[in-house]
C-alpha cells in the first residue's frame, strides 16, 4: 500500500517534467535573423548576428533561465572553452528569455565575463523553434538548444538537449570542422 502514493508521485513527475524540444532549423537551413541587446562583462552591448557572421562563425546557445542549475553549468563550461572559440574564431552568444538587468548580472557572474549573452524574444525563440513547452503549453522559455552558424549564414550544426553537457564539445568540434576564417 506505500507504493501507491509513490507511484501516484512518480507519475505526476513524469508529465511534468521538460521534454527537450526538437529544433525545426536543420542544417544547411538559413539562420534568422536577430538584433537585440545583452550583456558582457556586465555592461549592455548590442548584438546582430549579420554583423557577427561579417567576423566568422557564430555559436547561437538558447538556454531556459539564468542562475537555475543547468543553464550556470553550461555558461561555465562556454567560458572555460572561450579561449578554444577564440582560437578558431568564433563568437559564442547565449540567448534567453531573461530581461537586460538578469543577463547583465549572469554575464560577469556565471558567463565569467568571458563572452556575451543577449534577450531572446518571442518572435527569436519562435523563429529558431527553441520554445520551451511544459505539458503542451508555451512558457516563453526557451529550450536548450545550440546552433553553429557559419559565415554564410547558413546553420552547420544543431544540438538540442536539455542535459547541458554536451552542447559546448558538439559546437566546437562543428566550428573547428569549418576552419578558422
Amino acid at each position: 500500500m506505500t507504493t501507491r502514493p509513490f507511484l501516484i508521485a512518480a507519475a505526476a513527475a513524469a508529465l511534468l517534467a521538460p521534454v527537450p524540444g526538437s529544433a525545426a532549423l536543420k542544417q544547411g537551413a538559413k539562420a534568422p535573423e536577430i538584433v537585440t541587446s545583452g550583456a558582457l562583462a556586465g555592461k549592455t552591448f548590442s548584438f546582430d548576428l549579420q554583423k557577427a557572421l561579417k567576423q566568422g562563425p557564430v555559436v547561437l546557445y538558447f538556454f531556459p533561465k539564468a542562475f537555475t542549475q543547468g543553464c550556470t553549468l553550461e555558461a561555465h563550461a562556454f567560458a572555460e572553452a572561450m579561449p578554444q572559440f577564440k582560437a578558431a574564431g568564433a563568437q559564442v552568444v547565449g540567448l534567453s528569455a531573461d530581461d537586460l538587468p538578469t543577463l547583465q548580472k549572469f554575464s560577469t557572474e556565471e558567463c565569467r565575463d568571458a563572452f556575451p549573452v543577449a534577450q531572446a524574444s518571442a518572435q527569436t525563440i519562435k523563429s529558431y523553434d527553441v520554445a520551451f513547452a511544459r505539458d503542451g503549453k508555451d512558457t516563453g522559455l526557451s529550450d536548450r538548444t545550440s546552433y553553429v552558424i557559419a559565415p554564410s549564414g547558413k546553420v552547420v550544426m544543431v544540438h538540442s538537449d536539455l542535459d547541458w553537457r554536451k552542447h559546448v564539445e558538439l559546437t566546437l568540434a562543428a566550428v573547428k570542422s569549418l576552419g578558422k576564417p
